[in-house]
């Protein structure tokens, strides 16, 4: 699992729009990845909406901005029409970035063990190194808390945890 301060393998994964992300290809900006369970669920439609609403105040600070999910490519597709979302959705459904991260756990459901995603989001560097961590969060004032790392610019003095 990648540790504040690790320079973040590189990485090719599909996304929406018909593209692949790769980290290395993404140099020279910011990368914000933030995870999230499921698509087209009142919680993550929230917080995916809340980052499409503050979208530019991202790109001002020279920050790309990335959901993650193991939903599929056609459901993503789906998804991102649906809320208008200007960034790109990218498809885990091989649960490989969601381990790097270390974003899986096991929980009960209904009395059954289910393993799902942990709701947490990263930043990267220019340079490709974790720089910050959130993990756990709860929807609401989670995109501000970013956004006031971004733009305080703490995110470039600093590897804190948040």
């Amino acid at each position: 699992m990648i540790q504040v301060g690790d320079s973040v393998p590189d990485f090719i994964v599909p996304a929406t729009s018909h593209k692949n992300v790769q980290l290395r290809a993404l140099q020279g900006h910011k990368i914000l990845l933030y995870f999230y369970p499921k698509d087209h669920t009142p919680a993550c439609t929230i917080e995916n909406q809340d980052f499409a609403a503050n979208y530019q105040r991202f790109r001002r600070q020279n920050t790309l901005v990335f959901g993650v999910s193991r939903d599929s490519l056609e459901d993503h597709e789906s998804f991102k029409e649906a809320q208008a979302l200007p960034f790109e959705l990218i498809s885990d459904e091989d649960g490989r970035l969601c381990e790097l991260f270390g974003v899986l756990r096991e929980k009960l459901l209904f009395g059954k063990p289910i393993t799902s995603l942990c709701r947490s989001s990263f930043l990267l560097d220019e340079r490709g190194h974790l720089i910050r961590e959130w993990r756990n969060v709860e929807v609401r004032n989670h995109v501000h808390d970013v956004i006031d790392i971004l733009e305080s610019g703490e995110a470039a003095d600093s590897q804190k945890t948040g």
